[in-house]
């Protein structure tokens, strides 16, 4: 199993009856696998912070319920999460957080456990499939005992990579009886000083008793030299130094002071091998344990076997040269919607505040308009920031722009807070009908659940007219001759306006092109006018005409309009 198909198994097994979630890479396998089970419930939610809340609702209720989403969303999801700790659970409450280490798909490199210790949550991490099954059982006892959510720390490596699983029966926890109280579970600062106190005693007891955890392994074996590991780089040590003393943290907040202590005084040198940040490491350190950590290891990327062959054993790493392969630049696909977008805003010398999803490929050139991406829905708070800062006349060449998901998710509040406090400017809303860049899920505008149930969609336009946006209009995005007008004319308003393009994302299921684009090679003045807005369907041939991969091209036709000598034409499939 993959290691998120691992944790939707260990959801499974453990009797969990609710799950929610956002996509974000590298955890969206655990819904799009959690939903294969009939006996959970498991939704796509509009955001990581709703996602949280509907799974404490399912365990105050009585029943076993978790979140998943990306280390990003963990900052989405942290208003509750920092609260339901204070109040504990009735149901067990688990959150899977799936870290990248490396940035694979993301814009940082932040680290849970950070999170984690400043909510005061204990964390979990699995080292490979079987365990990232098991812990997640695990993780539902511990919550239960001690009255606390559970974070389950996975990481890219791991939410990715393929390992052996010895399957169980699903257990059938009897729900838990729902009893009012509100000291417990209404948060208002009398109640939560109370709170506060029990979570400071609630650690302490799981510190103390985690050094008998079975998920806290100790593998004595050559005591010169030891390491104190968890999760993936767990594996690295083991290839690396096979022979070695290991400590490996199952849990690792908090920690089991007393087991740590007794690993380090058996061994002669200590090794803290940990990716991202020294969490470990600076707790250990503070208890007068000598130890090496970042002092040699880096705080950025994936670790690796070779690294400890390199810092521990001082070995030469011979490392091959990388095949040589084409450079393969990020690129938006053949016949994208967003591609023809942007070939309208370039034209038109238009900046745009960009937003999380595939469309913020147009930073890059040959279309080069995104000038800022912060996280999910700023590009629409970022685009008022400015016109606050400099005037309206500063963002008549600015638009905001957002995917339809990314506007569902967080969006909303943005273009809220403009018409609320009387701004300009406009907002484009690529609308491609789903949740691209994590992997085509459903979200509450296409009209489909996560069990693919057929559902009412949200109209977007609706739901901006409803904002009391006056000016909101839908265009066709590969119309790029209407898209050009009604760009010009919205930019120039003294209002908010929004415009939603509207054209399904090439890559979805179902979707049937039934035209291709072809070169009228005697037309060709050689120009190089379709060649710029970068579709890898053309290419230049040695003569300066341009040729067209007939296995790419989806015939959507934006060559075809940029080319003002009939060079090109639309053929049937």
């Amino acid at each position: 199993m993959l290691g998120n198909e691992a944790i939707a198994r260990g959801a499974y097994e453990a009797g969990v009856k609710v799950s929610a979630a956002y996509p974000g890479t590298p955890s969206t396998e655990i819904s799009e696998n959690i939903v294969k089970y009939d006996e959970i419930y498991a939704e796509w939610s509009p955001n990581e912070k709703v996602a949280m809340e509907v799974a404490i609702g399912a365990s105050i209720s009585g029943v076993r319920a978790m979140a998943s989403m990306k280390h990003v969303g963990v900052n989405v999801a942290s208003d509750p999460l920092y609260t339901i700790s204070y109040g504990g659970v009735n149901g067990g409450l688990v959150l899977v957080a799936a870290d990248d280490p490396g940035l694979y798909s993301s814009q940082n490199e932040q680290d849970t456990r950070c999170v984690a210790r400043a909510a005061m949550v204990p964390v979990l991490e699995p080292s490979d499939s079987q365990e990232a099954k098991d812990f997640v059982k695990f993780a539902y006892e511990i919550s239960e005992k001690y009255d606390t959510p559970v974070i389950v720390r996975t990481t890219t490596r791991l939410a990715h990579s393929q390992g052996t699983v010895t399957l169980e029966e699903r257990v059938e926890p009897q729900d838990k009886p729902y009893e009012r109280n509100p000291a417990k579970f209404v948060m208002m600062p009398g109640n939560a000083i109370g709170r506060h106190l029990y979570v400071e005693k609630r650690m302490k007891a799981m510190a103390e008793n985690g050094s008998n955890f079975e998920i806290n392994k100790v593998e004595y074996n050559d005591t010169s030299i030891g390491f104190i590991t968890s999760g993936i780089p767990y594996q690295y040590v083991k290839e690396a130094c096979p022979n070695a003393s290991i400590l490996k943290l199952g849990m690792v907040h908090p920690l089991p002071k007393k087991l740590i202590e007794e690993f380090a005084s058996k061994v002669e040198k200590l090794y803290i091998f940990e990716e991202l940040e020294p969490v470990i490491e600076e707790q250990v350190k503070s208890w007068g344990i000598k130890a090496s950590g970042k002092d040699i290891f880096t705080v950025q990327g994936e670790y690796s076997a070779n690294m400890i062959r390199e810092k521990v054993l001082n070995e030469k790493v011979d490392s091959k040269e990388p095949a040589q392969v084409p450079a393969r630049p990020p690129i938006l696909c053949p016949g994208c919607p967003h591609r023809s977008v942007y070939s309208v805003l370039n034209k038109l010398k238009i900046h745009a505040a960009g937003d999380i999803g595939c469309y913020t490929l147009g930073a890059v050139p040959p279309l080069n308009v995104i000038d800022t991406t912060v996280c999910m829905g700023a590009s629409i708070s970022t685009l008022h920031g400015m016109e606050k800062a400099k005037g309206k006349e500063y963002i008549k060449n600015w638009v905001a722009v957002i995917g339809d998901s990314t506007f569902l998710h967080t969006g909303v509040n943005s273009l809220m807070n403009m018409v609320y406090n009387q701004a300009t400017g406009t907002v484009l809303i690529l609308d491609n009908s789903t949740t691209g860049m994590t992997g085509h899920q459903d979200h509450a505008a296409t009209g489909k659940t996560l069990k693919g149930e057929v559902v009412p969609a949200i109209n977007i336009y609706e739901l901006c007219k409803a904002m009391g946006i006056e000016h909101v209009v839908e265009v066709n995005a590969f119309d790029i001759t209407e898209l050009e007008r009604i760009v010009k004319e919205e930019v120039a308003r003294d209002a908010v306006s929004v415009i939603i393009t509207k054209s399904p994302c090439v890559l979805l299921k179902g979707n049937v092109f039934p035209y291709k684009c072809k070169p009228v090679e005697e037309k060709c003045k050689k120009c190089g006018a379709c060649l710029k807005p970068g579709c890898p369907a053309l290419t230049k041939k040695p003569d300066g005409s341009i040729a067209i991969d007939d296995t790419m091209c989806n015939g959507c036709g934006l060559c075809e309009q940029m080319c003002k000598f009939d060079a090109i034409e639309r053929v049937q499939a």
